[in-house]
């Protein structure tokens, strides 16, 4: 007897997940399910239902299980596809990933956006014979001698790394591969596919392995989510960082200099000193002390710390006077270093100490992506050492703290407690009470969070905010992370009320994260049209002939004093090219000086978008730019200083 969907359903020996489902669902339900979950299990509906199984549910094409399901599905079609096409390509893996899918195959040459075109057309044939996908279970000797038969080396050695007696593979057409499952009943479920990238991929994503082509794809229930998904894609386009960064003279990056270093021009420069100045600022009115500690540390210090141990393969090393040092991936250590120069007493306790602390991480080329993925950047990073009688009301603080900047910027998020990974320092004891720490205070606080297995830091486990801009997609930036370790093995002690030595616990928090990375979330998310008081020139005066020039200059002055960043415009040009130049710049405001408005000492204001206010006096505009900057501030108690 099992359970599917609050109906008791007697199931008979032998019988398949869609023989039992077809019991309780409608014809059109039973053609849209694509899988089974017995008791949570992902199982083919062609499986048999396992025995003792309590609940059944099916799996339907638009759910996020079932997506899955479509998507691996589509990847097995994919290189079907590839291997008809280019017969000497090697497959490997072929998983799904959130939005698609990927395969990598060991070819040749790169694929070309003509091959992926071809690609797709044999894909087309594949669906439309409607083939079905079919399971099978084998000896691992009886695979790898299938396998090898086919020349596909890559399926060996990933049946000797699962070490199991016994592997499952799928078919479909003449097609075979090594896989667990479960899979769509049959290719002509998979009606909305569409191939969208080639890039090149290092097997098991190491450097000295070969390089292989991954072909990105997606995959969704309908081709109208198709449709929609893919016009997301080319706003992305649009919105990307890498195109608006240079594009509004923001940044740059330059190959000659060293891959994974940006190079901040004046308004970009002007635009991280506005949000450092706002975050120094709420820093030190939530009670932190700044700091600035060296780039480089002796290599000792990392040994202690267990970051030699754990974490030394993305650090960089050199040495001075034949002594081995370490540039710093984080910050802590010398944190550390600055809280044991002089005794604590429980009094002094909590110390917060913030930097905005350049980091460097050794990272592949092949993962770098613009300011998301570099290899130096810029932490707002703070390390709270307080009592353990504090660590809740503390953890609490600072998730107030990321609340209230999220709420400035309008971002929505979600939150995930990643717990202990394999590689890690530190007894049990102390993960069970700091897991603990972070799973009390989300729940004082009633934040609703997900559990995030093995993904701590090496150190302890964490809290993950993960922001969703306004296309969608999920950025991690904001993190809190609770250490009983590291204030052991430097011996950070505080007096207590007993006269007693104690140990201290430390918590380690970003707020924005990578500086680099938040900008370049914020350049996308408001696609390069920062809000007003952020903007690195927040309005710029157009002249209608050079007779306004004067007043215009007496203008800028007059809003200069005020606070306002403000460029002039005085060139040779039509008003109307100066306009849609001001507006392709993404400046909030641009203010038109002709006849009248030197006549009636004011000036007309269009705000980006084409929206016409009018004629003004300069403290009227002042004004108004001033209640635009300080409306995202309304809530949390934070402040803004109208400039920087």
């Amino acid at each position: 007897m099992v359970q599917i969907q609050g109906q008791d359903v007697e199931v008979q020996a032998g019988q398949t997940c869609a023989d039992v489902l077809r019991t309780v669902l409608s014809g059109k339900k039973m053609k849209a399910a694509v899988a089974c979950a017995c008791d949570g299990a992902l199982l083919d509906l062609a499986r048999p239902v396992p025995a003792g199984t309590a609940v059944m549910e099916p799996v339907f094409t638009d759910s996020a299980q079932g997506l899955t399901v479509l998507r691996h599905s589509a990847a097995h079609v994919m290189a079907e596809a590839v291997k008809e096409l280019f017969p000497s390509a090697k497959v490997t893996i072929g998983p799904d990933v959130e939005n698609g899918f990927y395969y990598d195959f060991d070819f040749e040459r790169p694929f070309t956006p003509e091959d992926l075109e071809k690609i797709e057309e044999r894909m087309a044939q594949s669906v439309a014979a409607n083939q079905p996908f079919t399971r099978e279970e084998m000896s691992a000797a009886e695979a790898k001698e299938l396998f090898a038969s086919m020349g596909e080396t890559y399926k060996l050695e990933i049946i000797d790394d699962l070490g199991a007696d016994e592997v499952s593979i799928y078919r479909h057409g003449n097609f075979v591969d090594l896989c667990r499952g479960p899979h769509l009943p049959s290719t002509g479920f998979l009606q909305a596919v569409k191939l969208t990238s080639v890039a090149g991929a290092y097997w098991r994503g190491d450097s000295n392995r070969p390089m292989l082509q991954r072909i990105y794809g997606t995959a969704f229930a309908t081709p109208k989510d198709l449709k929609a998904h893919l016009a997301m894609i080319e706003e992305a386009k649009k919105r990307d960082h890498r195109k608006l960064g240079p594009q509004l003279d923001l940044f740059s990056f330059h190959e000659r200099g060293g891959a994974g270093m940006a190079y901040w021009h004046p308004k970009g420069g002007l635009l991280r000193t506005i949000l450092e100045d706002f975050v120094n600022k709420e820093m030190i009115r939530r009670g932190y002390g700044i700091v600035r500690t060296p780039q480089i540390l002796k290599r000792d210090l990392w040994e202690t710390s267990g970051h030699y141990a754990n974490y030394r393969e993305n650090m960089y090393f050199t040495e001075i006077d034949e002594v081995p040092y370490g540039v710093k991936p984080m910050n802590c250590v010398a944190h550390m270093l600055i809280y044991n120069t002089t005794q604590r007493s429980y009094r002094d306790l909590p110390v917060r100490l913030f930097e905005f602390g350049v980091v460097h991480r050794h990272e592949l080329s092949g993962v770098l992506h613009g300011l998301m993925r570099v290899r130096q950047f810029t932490q707002d990073d703070a390390h709270i050492i307080c009592r353990p009688d504090q660590l809740l009301d503390e953890i609490k603080g600072v998730m107030t703290w990321i609340q209230d900047l999220m709420g400035v910027f309008g971002f929505e998020y979600s939150m995930e407690i990643s717990t202990r990974p394999e590689k890690s320092i530190g007894s049990d004891e102390d993960w069970e009470r700091a897991t603990a720490a972070l799973m009390d205070a989300m729940g004082q606080m009633e934040l609703p969070y997900t559990i995030n297995e093995g993904d701590g830091a090496f150190y302890g486990p964490k809290i993950d905010v993960k922001l969703r801009d306004c296309l969608g997609r999920q950025w991690q930036c904001s993190t809190i992370q609770v250490d009983f370790t590291l204030p052991d093995r430097f011996d950070l002690l505080y007096v207590g009320e007993d006269g007693e030595r104690h140990r201290p616990v430390m918590v380690h928090r970003a707020i924005m994260g990578s500086v680099e990375r938040f900008i370049g979330i914020l350049t996308e998310h408001f696609a390069g049209a920062f809000p007003a008081w952020l903007a690195p020139v927040q309005a710029r005066i157009l002249t209608v002939t050079d007779n306004h020039n004067e007043f215009a200059r007496d203008c800028q002055a007059a809003l200069q004093r005020a606070g306002v960043r403000v460029e002039l415009d005085l060139r040779n040009e039509k008003l109307g090219y100066k306009v849609r130049e001001a507006q392709m710049e993404k400046v909030p405001y641009a203010l038109v000086i002709g006849d009248q408005e030197v006549e009636q000492a004011c000036v007309n204001v269009r705000m980006l978008g084409g929206n016409n206010l009018g004629a003004m006096p300069i403290d009227t505009f002042v004004d108004l730019l001033r209640q635009e900057c300080e409306k995202p501030f309304k809530h949390g108690g934070m402040r803004y200083s109208f400039s920087c």
